[in-house]
This record gives structure tokens, C-alpha cells and sequence, in this order.
């Protein structure tokens, strides 16, 4: 088994286009890491880096303790998961997994147990005599992990192996894969657009855009104190809301103020969440008192229980109800407070309808603050 780190590495192509930007990351042996991020975020050119696939055109890759920039795929002590499966069609799925072991000459003895072993793990050994076109696309998914397995290689990598197939498989796929990788105690790297299966899976994630790193940590970490506007946008289903406010000061307590402007003819609507003493920090806030912020509230942290609503100091709010998904164990509410559009993810007991007027609550323990200009966040 091995640690793999990235050292500055860099992707450019012809014309000045770079694709990854000064990655760094040391990876723990045994780990499973998750690259996550939108489409064209550099996501599978890093990935395709540490396999070997593509050129590191700058920076340094080591697997273990040896630098491999410049050493083959094949002799990197690697295997790749492909989103497509990438498996021979004219081959039985024996066959197909036992390829890499035949081109390394491996007895045939061996070969034959490893497979079968694999097959017995992934619950496939009954289709070992079948081609590809005979099997379903979660059957498929696991020839392509077999044939990774039986390599026992130091560092799996798999790059988008679930988004071919349907939600119900999707799940289910994830348990095996989680229960694959604490069964073999490998290091795993695995990229995905899919930030559920980030979730669910990984140790640690890794959040890219644009060709570099915005934040590394856990998962709760990631969705309790992101470090950026992208980050908390992009971790948490559905998004966290984002509403332009103003930061002020009313009686020595730091208050969030967001609505409508006055105007000639009608009076401005102002809405007030004051900041929890817990997370007022003084150092952090009064250089942005009178300044412009973004408010962040995840839609399981507006309320609309009388209970909540009674009890709630500040962060009451009047809102429309435009959309009401009922999703079986929770409800998402698209709200519409004057013009600022929010989700809500509320209890299914309440039998809202769209245009019902309803009142609900922020929850102001809840709440994360971001700078306008640099999306940094200042309170989470």
C-alpha cells in the first residue's frame, strides 16, 4: 500500500490554457480521497496525472517514497476505474479480468484464483463464463472493478465509475465500493461530480474549481465551515440560500439586514437575523459594519414550525410559497421574501400550498457570513 502526494503540480495545454493550477495535496496511505467539482474543473486531468495518462507539465508526483513523473503507467503500481468500463468485448468477464495478470506473465494458477477470489468479493463469480453485452451496468461496473482488484495494485483510481448507472444502483454501488475499499486497505482516489457520493464515501474531499483547490477536509467539515461562497454552494443538497445583506451595528450587537429599498413610492421591507453572541466576533465583523455581505442559511435551517416561529427573537420573515416538492420524508419550499428567492427543507406534516403566504424562521445559530466582494467566509 502507499501514500501518493502532489507537489505543485501543474497541467498546461498549447495556447496558454491551464488546466490544473499549483495542486498540492499529501495523501495518507489507505485513505479515500474524493476530487469533486463541476465539469471542467481539472477533476479528471489530475486523476489521469497520477495514472500516468496525461504529461505533468510541472511539479512533482510521488507514489510512496519514489518520484514517478517520468515512469510508465504500467509501472506505477496503479489501476483505473473508468466511468465507461472500458472492458473487452469479445472477452468472457474471466477473461477480461484476467488480462493485465496475463500480460505480466503471471501463472495460470494464479490467475485463476485471484479471479475467482475478486469475483467472490464483488458477487459476480456466476457470470465469470459471460461477455460484457450479457451484463446489466452495475454488473459491468463491478468486471471493471475485479479486473482493478486482481492487480492488487498500491493506489486504486476511479474516475466517475457510478454515472452510468440509475439512482437505485448509484446507491447501492456506493455501499459496495465503501465496503471494497475497508475490505482491501488501499489507498483510493476517486473523482466524481456528485457531491452525495463525496459525502457518503470519503475520508477526506478535495473541492476544485477552475483548475485549483478551493478546500480540503472531511465532509463535515466541509458543510459546517466552508471556506468560500463556492464551497458552501456547492456542498449540500439542496444549495445553501445566499442573500445579499448589510452588516450593521444596533446597540452594540452585530445585526444582518436584508429587504427593499425605500423608494418615492413605496416604503422599504427590512428584515433583521441579529448574530448569535457565540458567533460574534468582534475582530472578524467590525471592519465590514456599514458594508455589503452575503447571509448563508441551508435550507434545514428555516423553519416554519409555529414553535420555532414563536420563540425566534430576530430572523422571522414573510415569504410566498412559489413551489412545494414533496419528497416522502421532507418537504423543499421555493420561497419567494420580497424578491429574494430561498429553499426551505421543512417537515411533510404541513400541508403547504404554492402562493400561501407563511411565515418562517432563520435559525440564527445557523447562519454563515460571507465578504461580497471575495466570497471568503468571515462567520460559519
Amino acid at each position: 500500500m502507499a501514500s501518493v502526494s502532489l507537489k505543485g503540480i501543474y497541467k498546461k495545454y498549447p495556447g496558454n490554457v491551464v488546466a490544473v493550477s499549483d495542486f498540492n495535496i499529501e495523501i495518507k496511505d489507505k485513505e479515500f480521497i474524493i476530487l469533486v467539482g463541476p465539469s471542467g474543473c481539472g477533476k479528471s486531468t489530475t486523476l489521469r496525472m497520477i495514472a500516468g495518462l496525461e504529461e505533468i507539465s510541472d511539479g512533482e508526483l510521488y507514489i510512496g517514497d519514489r518520484l514517478v513523473n517520468d515512469i510508465a503507467p504500467k509501472d506505477r503500481d496503479i489501476a483505473m476505474v473508468f466511468q465507461n468500463y472500458a472492458l473487452y468485448p469479445h472477452m468472457t468477464v474471466f477473461e477480461n479480468m484476467a488480462f493485465g495478470l496475463k500480460l505480466r506473465k503471471v501463472p495460470k494458477d494464479q490467475i485463476a484464483k485471484k479471479v475467482e477470489e475478486a469475483a467472490k468479493i464483488l458477487d459476480i463469480a456466476h457470470l465469470l463464463d459471460r461477455k460484457p453485452k450479457a451484463l446489466s451496468g452495475g454488473q459491468r461496473q463491478r468486471v471493471a472493478l475485479g479486473r482493478a482488484i486482481v492487480r492488487e495494485p498500491q493506489v486504486f483510481l476511479l474516475d466517475e465509475p457510478l454515472s452510468n448507472l440509475d439512482a437505485k444502483l448509484r446507491a447501492q454501488m456506493r455501499t459496495e465500493i465503501s465496503k471494497l475499499h475497508k475490505r482491501l486497505g488501499t489507498t483510493f482516489i476517486y473523482v466524481t461530480h456528485d457531491q452525495t457520493e463525496a459525502m457518503t464515501m470519503a475520508d477526506r474531499i478535495v473541492v476544485m474549481k477552475d483548475g485549483f483547490i478551493q478546500q480540503v477536509d472531511t465532509p463535515n467539515n466541509l458543510y459546517q465551515h466552508p471556506v468560500n461562497q463556492f464551497v458552501a454552494g456547492f456542498i449540500g443538497s439542496p444549495q445553501m440560500n445566499f442573500i445579499d445583506s448589510k452588516l450593521l451595528k444596533v446597540d452594540g450587537k452585530y445585526v444582518i439586514e436584508f429587504g427593499t429599498e425605500d423608494t418615492k413610492e413605496t416604503r422599504g421591507v427590512k428584515y433583521t437575523v441579529e448574530v448569535p453572541e457565540a458567533k460574534a466576533d468582534e475582530k472578524l465583523l467590525e471592519p465590514l459594519v456599514g458594508k455589503e455581505v452575503v447571509l448563508g442559511i441551508r435550507p434545514e435551517c428555516i423553519h416554519d414550525e409555529e414553535m420555532f416561529i414563536s420563540s425566534a427573537k430576530t430572523g422571522v420573515i414573510d415569504t410566498t410559497v412559489e413551489v412545494a416538492e414533496m419528497m416522502g420524508a421532507e418537504t423543499y419550499l421555493y420561497l419567494n421574501c420580497v424578491g429574494i428567492q430561498m429553499t426551505a427543507r421543512v417537515s411533510p406534516r404541513n400541508n403547504v400550498r404554492p402562493q400561501d403566504k407563511i411565515k418562517v424562521a432563520i435559525d440564527p445559530n445557523r447562519i454563515h457570513i460571507f465578504e461580497k466582494d471575495s466570497e471568503k467566509a468571515v462567520i460559519n
